[in-house]
């Protein structure tokens, strides 16, 4: 059971962070933190992300809005990225966020909201290189 959770984990992880980070984040790991990212395959990705309650969409979405509630940045800018596979667009992430200012504060959204604007930044001028390089 824990090898099904562990690979449907992986397949979502994949499908919503992207091939190239996962790949990254396998390699880098090591002795110390191999088992935590077992569990997060798993745990987060293959047993909650899979539940068949709420849409990838969906999910990505609440997460959003949770990272920018709590503040975790760096993981919030993992997920606007991952926006490009999940199908959120940027007016939702934008309304998420005006949500977040009522529910979480204006710090938090604010946080987030420059930070949603420097991710995309990014990730305008990938596309843009892509473009320019025949991709």
């Amino acid at each position: 059971m824990a090898d099904d959770l562990y690979e449907n984990g992986m397949a979502v992880r994949r499908a919503v962070l992207g091939n190239a980070h996962v790949e990254r984040s396998t390699q880098r790991a090591t002795d110390f933190d191999r088992d935590f990212q077992r569990f997060i395959t798993q745990t987060a990705w293959g047993s909650v992300w899979t539940r068949p309650g709420l849409d990838i969409r969906t999910r990505s979405m609440l997460t959003i809005a949770m990272l920018a509630a709590l503040g975790h940045e760096h993981e919030l800018a993992l997920h606007i990225r991952a926006t490009r596979n999940t199908g959120v667009t940027r007016e939702e992430v934008k309304e998420i966020l005006i949500q977040t200012a009522v529910y979480a504060g204006v710090p938090a959204a604010n946080s987030a909201i420059a930070l949603a604007k420097r991710i995309y930044a990014e990730m305008d001028d990938e596309f843009d290189g892509e473009d320019q390089q025949g991709g």
